[in-house]
């Protein structure tokens, strides 16, 4: 992930004790979810929270002529997830990287349950890979308008000690999304409940492939619920 640009980051107002990570879509930028730590900033919310907004590297993405754009991993196709060619090297240098970014905030001293793992599209997909397989015990994992990738060897490659099988999952998506069908969400939700994950999905009627303000607030009741104020105590 050299050739990305760096992330963008939001400090923490107080005492940092706890860090949002929040990855982006294909074609967009950290820059492009920099509304969501401004808008709780507005909102006097999430003060103690350090948010991370990281940058895909530009790659060829397939189903755009190979035209370079920021990817986390390329596109061949539009087939139906689980019968689509999959960029299995580019998920896996990805997930390596938002590992790093998770271990990089621990060695900062913030624990390992008091990180949340998110992103949108790409992103999302992203996150509930990275999420699940993640070596450590995560505060949270969130998924908006994505998809469930290497879905016949992502069990596999789920640490023995399955930190996460118990760390909430949240999911949202519009029910009338032309990009990423609603239905690769829902078949998401289920394939990992049915595997043991916690998994809440919510459904957004008439939302294309973007987010919308009634999403924005049910994840930023999840997130309370993760990551809650300690009052200046722990964290770095």
């Amino acid at each position: 992930m050299a050739s990305s640009a760096a992330a963008l980051v939001v400090p923490a107002l107080k005492r940092h004790t706890s860090t949002v990570i929040v990855a982006h879509g294909l074609g967009d930028s950290g820059a492009g979810w920099t509304f969501l730590p401004e808008q709780w900033r507005r909102q006097h919310k999430f003060e103690e929270t350090k948010f991370i907004l990281p940058n895909a590297p530009p790659i060829p993405i397939t189903i755009n002529m190979g035209m370079r754009m920021p990817g986390w991993y390329d596109i061949a196709d539009f087939g139906d997830i689980g019968g689509r060619t999959e960029d299995e090297t580019g998920i896996l240098r990805s997930q390596k990287y938002f590992h790093s970014l998770i271990q990089a905030e621990m060695d900062a001293g913030i624990a390992s349950e008091r990180i949340v793992l998110g992103g949108f599209s790409q992103g999302g997909a992203m996150s509930l890979m990275a999420g699940v397989t993640a070596p450590t015990k995560l505060g949270g994992i969130f998924g908006l308008s994505c998809y469930l990738l290497l879905q016949d060897k992502i069990r596999d490659m789920v640490p023995a000690a399955s930190p996460n099988k118990a760390t909430s999952i949240f999911m949202g998506h519009g029910n009338a999304d032309q990009v990423v069908k609603y239905q690769w969400g829902q078949l998401t939700a289920e394939k990992l409940r049915e595997w043991g994950w916690n998994v809440e999905f919510k459904t957004y009627r008439g939302l294309p492939h973007s987010a919308a303000p009634e999403e924005i607030g049910d994840l930023e009741k999840w997130l309370e619920g993760r990551i809650p104020a300690l009052g200046g105590k722990g964290g770095a």
